[in-house]
Order: structure tokens, then C-alpha cells, then sequence
């Protein structure tokens, strides 16, 4: 093997702080996940909302971040990464700063559609953005920016709602404060290259050749040109027809793809997110307060394990760790539904509690980055950014089925049973990931293509 593949060269700080502005798109998807437990408490003061309208309120955003991932992938195939990267994080300051004013109930609906289209665009562009800009060696850690970017939003908007709580009209702040790093994004995003696979698939090799040099900064590109290069006398970084979907080359990461997007959200994770203060409270800590508390220690969990993650996926590669992250998941899973069962209380009740802390934990180094990056890495270039939509699409309408349905289940089955559903989940995964997820540490996004 030459040199030239065994050795990395010297991180140039230039180019981690591009990834760094660019994974602020997470942070966007983040805030708005989080921020929305500490919102529908003071909803009903204003607005006088029941359980349906709160349900509608959460819902809306899912659908419309379901929709935007759909036509995200067209739109960037079309016109670009970095533009649709601009026009979201317009669309999502926008929709915040709406929400936040609003004083009837269709303004304050309209704000949240703007905010989930926007976010659902940003959650499949970022990783698609980040993966092509990034050379293969530094990939896992760059793109999973994203999900840790996802972490520390959730993180800072549980303490947001914390210290928000007892303010007049908090609520309104809640929401204003997402705005920030939609300007940030947008900032940062006027001055970034476009993605230099994106341009030279619109065989504008000139553009392409200049980003690349910009984001390498002293390396030697001239065997990455040459791949692009390559990549365009065949003919595949040309616009593709949607029937490319359906052939036999694309079934393989498709099926990927769809499957972790699904694996991901009924596996149980946002039902913690959401619901963390409500299941504490049920697992019987002694106050509200408490429970916050203790949902905030959650989030921190969230982003220390995400970092834990940057630093492995790299090293010990992506399928190793998603399945000892699902491994993890499983026996938390299975300890909470028995604890639930048992009715722990008291000072046994914290059991409880560390063992959503511990499920957390594996998520965020296994499942919760590893899906953002794979559906990032396994589509041919041809067709990414609308296979990416359709894998992200599934993994929203995901989220919604299962944060739906949650408290449904809780009275259907009670807590115990529906935990060690969501352990069963998590065994299909284990059996999934073993039979079809491939390993995908240190290839280029090129080699990638051509293994599958």
C-alpha cells in the first residue's frame, strides 16, 4: 500500500471551521426538537389548546419537515448544496421569528411550517453537504458535526426552556432565540464554496478544481481531480432520470438507506427526547423541577457521547459501532420495560433514570450519527440528494408515527410493554445491520459507489 493511502495529512484549521459553520444546520434541527416541551406548557394560557391542538402543534412541523426532505434532494441536485443550505436557514429564522409574534393560532401554525420545511431540507442537505466536501479520512468525524451540532441544540434548548420558564411570555423567547443560528448558518453559508462533486457533475471542472484547492488548502488534489475527472467521462455525475431509483444498482443502498432512517426513530429515541420529563415523573421523582433537571442531564449525555462518537467512527469504523450502540440500546431498553413493570419508586426509581441516561448514551454513538453518515456515503453522486430525501422523508414520517402514537401506547399496553417493544425494535436492527449495513471507514465516496 503507497504512502500516499496510509497516512492522513495535517488537519487545516480553515477547513474544520467550513464543516464546523456548515454543521450549524443541525443545531437548527436540534433547538426546534428540544425547545418544544418547554412551548406546549404555556400554550394553553394563550391559545387555550387541549391535547389535540398540542398534538397538531408538534405534528405540523414533521409533516412540514417531511415535505421539505422530500424536495430537498431535487432541489439540491438542481441548484446546488450551499444555495438550498441558504435558502433553509432563511426559511427557518423566518419561521422562528413568526412563531414567536404570533398572536393567533393560523400565524403561530404558519411560523412552525416554515420551521419544519426548513429544517427538514437542512437535515438531509447538511450531511450531503459536509460528506462531499470532506476527504475520506477526516468523513466520519466532519459529517457526524451534524448530529453532534443536533445534540448541543436539544442540550441548550432544555436549558433554554429551564431558564425561560418562570419569564413573562417565555414561550415567545423559546422560539425567537432558534433564529440565531438560522442568521449564523446564513452567514457563514455566503462565503463557503458550493460542493466541488455538485459542480463537477454540471461538468464545470474549472469551479470544481478551485473549491477543491480552497477547502484543501496546501494538500495535493491532483489524484481527487482526477477521480472527478474520471467520474465525468463516464457519464455518472450527470442528472439522473427518477427511474434510476428502481434499478437493481440502487436497490442495495436504498434498502439501506430507508432501513436505518426507520431503525433509528422506533427503536423508541424521540420518544425520550419529548417525553423524558413525563416518563421520569412516571418512574416517580418527586417533582416537575426534578424531572427538567434530570432531562437536562440527559441532554448533556446526548452531546458528550456524540463527541465520543466523532472521534471513534474513524477508527473503529461505522458498523462495529452501530452495533455495539444497538447492543447498548437493547439492555436499557429491556431494563427500563422490566422496571416499569416491577413499579420502582423511590430512590429505586433513579434506576430508571440512569438507564434512559445509558440508552441515550448508545444512541449517540451509534445509531443517531451512523445513519446521518451512511445515507451521506452509500448513493451513487448521480442520484444522492434524492435518495437522501427519500431515506430522511422515511425517517420523519418516522418520527412522527412513533412520537404519535407514544402516549396511545402507554394506555393500550402501559409503560413496561411498550419499552420492551421498543426493545424488540432494536433486535430487528442488531439482525439488520448484520445482514446488509456495509462497513465504510476510510473509502472515498467514489469507492463506495463502485463496491455497491
Amino acid at each position: 500500500m503507497r504512502e500516499t493511502e496510509t497516512r492522513q495529512p495535517r488537519k487545516d484549521w480553515r477547513f474544520i471551521l467550513i464543516a464546523i459553520v456548515a454543521g450549524l444546520g443541525g443545531l437548527l434541527f436540534g433547538y426546534d426538537t428540544g425547545v418544544v416541551a418547554g412551548v406546549l406548557l404555556f400554550l394553553n394560557h394563550v391559545f387555550h389548546f387541549d391535547a389535540s391542538m398540542k398534538g397538531l402543534f408538534v405534528a405540523i412541523a414533521l409533516a412540514a419537515a417531511a415535505v421539505g426532505a422530500a424536495f430537498a434532494g431535487a432541489l439540491a441536485d438542481a441548484f446546488g448544496r450551499r444555495a438550498v443550505l441558504i435558502v433553509a436557514a432563511v426559511l427557518f429564522s423566518a419561521g422562528a421569528i413568526l412563531a414567536s409574534v404570533a398572536w393567533t393560532i393560523p400565524v403561530l401554525f404558519l411560523g412552525r411550517v416554515m420551521v419544519g420545511a426548513a429544517i427538514g431540507v437542512s437535515s438531509m442537505i447538511t450531511p450531503l453537504y459536509l460528506s462531499e466536501i470532506t476527504a475520506a479520512h477526516w468523513r466520519g468525524a466532519i459529517v457526524t458535526i451534524n448530529q453532534f451540532y443536533i445534540t448541543v441544540g436539544i442540550f441548550l434548548s432544555y436549558v433554554v426552556d429551564y431558564m425561560l420558564s418562570g419569564v413573562t411570555d417565555g414561550w415567545r423567547w423559546m422560539l425567537a432565540i432558534g433564529a440565531i443560528p438560522g442568521f449564523i448558518l446564513l452567514g457563514g453559508m455566503m462565503i463557503l464554496p458550493e460542493s466541488p462533486r455538485w459542480l463537477a457533475g454540471r461538468d464545470l471542472i474549472e469551479k470544481a478544481t478551485a473549491g477543491l484547492r480552497f477547502l484543501r488548502g496546501r494538500q495535493d488534489v491532483s489524484e481527487e481531480l482526477g477521480d472527478l475527472r474520471r467520474d465525468v467521462v463516464e457519464g455518472s455525475r450527470r442528472a439522473a432520470p427518477w427511474s434510476l431509483l428502481l434499478e437493481r444498482k440502487v436497490r442495495k443502498p436504498l434498502i439501506i438507506g430507508i432501513g436505518l432512517a426507520v431503525f433509528q426513530q422506533i427503536t423508541g429515541i424521540n420518544v425520550v427526547i419529548y417525553f423524558a420529563p413525563t416518563i421520569f415523573q412516571d418512574a416517580g421523582l418527586s417533582s416537575a423541577s426534578v424531572s427538567i433537571l434530570a432531562t437536562v442531564g440527559i441532554g448533556a449525555v446526548n452531546v458528550i457521547m456524540t463527541s465520543v462518537a466523532m472521534r471513534l467512527l474513524d477508527t473503529a469504523g461505522r458498523r462495529k459501532i452501530l452495533l455495539f450502540g444497538l447492543c447498548g440500546m437493547l439492555v436499557s431498553l429491556i431494563v427500563i420495560g422490566i422496571g416499569f413493570m416491577i413499579q420502582l419508586h423511590g430512590a429505586l426509581a433513579y434506576i430508571i433514570v440512569g438507564m434512559v441516561a445509558i440508552f441515550v448514551a448508545f444512541f449517540a454513538i451509534g445509531l443517531g450519527p451512523i445513519f446521518w453518515l451512511m445515507i451521506s456515503e452509500i448513493f451513487p453522486l448521480a442520484i444522492r440528494g434524492r435518495a437522501m430525501s427519500i431515506a430522511t422523508v422515511a425517517n420523519w414520517v418516522s418520527n412522527m408515527v412513533i412520537s404519535g402514537i407514544f402516549l396511545d401506547l402507554l394506555l393500550m399496553i402501559g409503560r413496561g410493554p411498550t419499552f420492551i417493544f421498543y426493545a424488540s425494535m432494536t433486535v430487528l436492527a442488531i439482525l439488520f445491520t448484520l445482514w446488509i449495513v456495509p462497513e465504510t471507514k476510510g473509502k472515498t465516496l467514489e469507492q463506495i459507489e463502485d463496491s455497491l
